[in-house]
């Protein structure tokens, strides 16, 4: 979503910082910088604080001047996570959800989970992501929240993030749904080729990686919906049920995409090995065909008036050779027939 008339300033000008919203009481919402977050204090307003979680200005400052508990700020800088949430003292909430990170570029457009730490509060939130990956759903809700249409408090924030992330999972959910339907249209059409079977096979891996996190993150969703924290009001719980509705229906959906990416890639295989089949029966034909000519050459083409067994200089030597492959070829066929009878 577009906002032409917000005045928006540049995200990620200092290091570390992404960005910085400061909900006052009263009057619109400002953006900090690094001085401005030092200078905040509590009764100031809900401060939303968007950071690089592998830089070394955000490392120090979480570890020194951010008011964490160690194991809180060692947490929130974890490199791989899996979705999760805990309760830390009262009313403080450490989250960790996947978003959707899009990297595109000249050859194709790739699209990755990438984990978005959360600390929460009733006053603040501070959300990490790592330096080599954008999360849209979180400058849609920025762009969303400078033009006045987005929450102003801890619940009704953390109810849209989730909502943005998950709605970000779906439009992906939807891009794979339709690729393979292109590749169930092309096999029905009988038009598919080996990049088609690469790519069922990333798009299957794809699926896989996506259920991975999905799953434990619908747990979370569900999991804080029903947390007793304070600053949840009603109006966020019921949004974040929603939320949760809909993640389980991108399970669904998934679970089903994968069941036909399995199956379309089955009868691939099975395509493949029909004209495999097909082949090997040509080339048996032909060297069927090509039999007789090959020993009508050979008998022709030998030698037999010096065979060792009919003398030097036979007359009959021809005769026996004839003879001789005659009962050769009995013996092969009869000792053939004996091995299939007896198996």
């Amino acid at each position: 979503m577009q906002y032409p008339n917000v005045a928006v300033s540049p995200a990620g000008v200092e290091e570390g910082l992404r960005f910085a919203l400061l909900f006052p009481p009263a009057g619109p919402v400002r953006e900090l910088d690094w001085a401005g977050i030092e200078a905040w204090r509590r009764g100031d307003g809900f401060l939303w604080t968007h950071l690089e979680r592998d830089d070394p200005v955000t490392q120090a400052w979480l570890d020194e001047k951010a008011g964490l508990d160690p194991l809180v700020a060692e947490a929130l800088q974890a490199e791989e996570s899996r979705p999760r949430l805990d309760a830390v003292d009262e009313d403080c909430l450490l989250i960790v959800l996947r978003g959707i990170n899009h990297t595109v570029t000249e050859e194709e457009d790739e699209a990755e989970l990438v984990a978005l730490n959360i600390w929460i509060e009733a006053d603040r939130c501070i959300t990490l992501r790592d330096k080599a990956h954008t999360l849209e759903a979180l400058r849609d809700l920025r762009l969303a929240i400078m033009a006045g249409k987005g929450p102003r408090k801890a619940g009704p924030l953390l109810a849209r993030i989730a909502e943005k992330i998950v709605d970000h999972l779906g439009e992906l959910t939807d891009q794979i749904e339709e690729h393979l339907c292109e590749h169930e249209e092309h096999l029905a059409a009988d038009e598919s080729e080996s990049d088609q079977r690469r790519d069922v096979n990333e798009m299957r891996r794809q699926i896989v990686s996506l259920r991975r996190y999905v799953a434990p993150q619908r747990d979370v969703l569900y999991r804080l919906r029903t947390d007793e924290s304070s600053w949840l009001c009603d109006d966020s719980r019921a949004r974040l049920r929603e939320v949760e509705e809909k993640l389980r229906g991108h399970m669904e959906n998934l679970d089903e995409m994968r069941q036909r990416a399995a199956l379309l890639h089955e009868e691939m295989n099975a395509r493949v090995a029909e004209q495999t089949n097909r082949n090997t029966l040509v080339m048996s034909v032909v060297s069927v065909v090509m039999l007789p000519m090959t020993f009508i050459t050979g008998y022709f083409g030998m030698n037999t008036s010096n065979l060792p067994f009919a003398g030097e200089g036979s007359v009959g030597g021809t005769t026996s050779a004839t003879l001789l492959i005659i009962g050769v070829g009995l013996f092969t066929a009869m000792a053939t027939w004996w091995l299939l009878r007896r198996r």
